[in-house]
């Protein structure tokens, strides 16, 4: 069984940064993917970023591409998801999940944390 702890979340001004990480442990982490997925007020969860742990292969939601880095330490067992230039659409409960196949998909993890706040204020 994989155990995630998210952590980072914040408030944040428009156009700043905030570092999001999810804490990993559980057995052969190096064979799954860790995905963010956000979660806003009265809206689904959609899917933000993953990445293979294994490899390092990163796929992204189009609204973040070129202003979130997803990126994972191996010593640490931590995925970060770095989020510059935030936006008000942005704002929300982001989670981390896990799972051994690749999907932008929520319902394919298997594995969550419990989600860490992010709010944008303008």
């Amino acid at each position: 069984q994989v155990h995630l702890v998210e952590s980072g979340g914040g408030l944040v001004k428009a156009g700043g940064s905030l570092r999001l990480s999810c804490a990993a442990s559980g057995p052969e982490l190096r064979t799954y993917w860790v995905g963010w997925f956000r979660q806003a007020p009265g809206k689904e969860r959609e899917f933000v970023s993953t990445v293979g742990w294994s490899a390092g292969s990163t796929i992204y939601a189009d609204s973040v591409k070129g202003r979130f880095t997803i990126s994972r330490d191996n010593v640490k067992n931590t995925v970060y998801l770095q989020m510059n230039n935030l936006k008000a659409e942005d704002m929300g409960v982001y989670y981390c999940a896990a799972d051994q196949r690749f999907s932008r998909v929520e319902s394919f993890y298997e594995y969550w944390g419990q989600g860490t706040q992010v709010t944008v204020s303008s």
